[in-house]
């Protein structure tokens, strides 16, 4: 009987310890960085096959060659763009843990599991920085979002030719690098829908597969940008928790400190009192 109570009591005690410990998870700073893992995980994985095949596309089928020398070409800014992606996976992978750890140390359900805590000064400068930091990567990100669309338009562009191509008969279309500043206009680099090399690109799967990894690419700036605002959101409800605690904490304070006052007042006048009866 007493081996069934304490089984009881053990199962019960491992309950309120799970109940506690899954109330103590911030879900949406969690959803937040799910998201944010996401999209950065697209963005840099798909924008860099993108970019090799882009390269790959430039010299097979437009005849571009790298530049000898420290020439910057198109060539060299597709390898600082992967750079910059190789970055990009590093930074938000730790920022995106830092604002998990944020969002754990602000959620109402610590309280219950470390006891009554102090909101200290360093506490609210740090959600405050937060929120300005997350503020300026969605802007940073609104501005990747933007910058990721001019590759698709591009190849939406080369992608329509190669359909019209195919539907109109006899039609000379052509596309001309120099349109989009790729090359210098001294350079001559276009394909035409009569030659070989046209119509080569337009049967090969790497134009078709390229064209879609932008898109995803695009797609998941586009959920980074969602992620840094649904940040905004958690950080901003958690400042406004950690504020409203502060206030909280001095009323308390000061609540305490005139209890303790009246306390005194009261003891040292039943003394007196005991004092003159005596």
């Amino acid at each position: 009987m007493e081996e069934n109570m304490e089984e009881g009591q053990t199962q019960k005690g491992c309950f309120e310890c799970c109940i506690k410990c899954l109330g103590g998870i911030p879900y949406a700073s969690l959803i937040a960085t799910i998201l944010l893992y996401a999209g950065v995980a697209l963005f840099c994985g798909c924008g860099h096959e993108a970019l090799s095949g882009t390269v790959n596309i430039l010299q097979t089928y437009f005849e571009m060659t790298r530049a000898a020398g420290d020439v910057i070409d198109v060539f060299t800014m597709i390898d600082i763009f992967k750079y910059v992606i190789y970055g990009v996976a590093a930074a938000f992978f730790v920022y995106g843990i830092l604002l998990m750890v944020e969002g754990f140390f602000t959620t109402g359900a610590i309280k219950d599991l470390y006891g009554d805590f102090k909101i200290t000064t360093c506490g609210r400068c740090v959600s405050a920085w937060f929120i300005m930091l997350t503020y300026i990567f969605m802007l940073a990100w609104l501005g990747v979002t933007a910058f990721t669309s001019l590759p698709v338009y591009m190849y939406f562009n080369l992608w329509t030719i190669c359909r019209n191509a195919t539907i109109v008969d006899g039609a000379n279309l052509c596309l001309d690098l120099r349109q989009y500043g790729i090359v210098t206009i001294g350079e001559e680099k276009k394909v035409c829908t009569a030659s070989e090399s046209f119509i080569k690109m337009c049967d090969s799967n790497e134009l078709n597969m390229t064209f879609h990894l932008f898109i995803v690419a695009l797609a998941g700036a586009g959920a980074a940008v969602i992620a840094m605002v649904h940040y905004l959101m958690v950080l901003s409800a958690n400042w406004a928790y950690v504020k409203d605690a502060c206030r909280m904490q001095k009323y308390e304070d000061i609540k305490s400190k005139e209890e303790q006052e009246l306390h005194d007042i009261h003891s040292t006048r039943s003394k007196e009192r005991l004092n003159a009866y005596t």
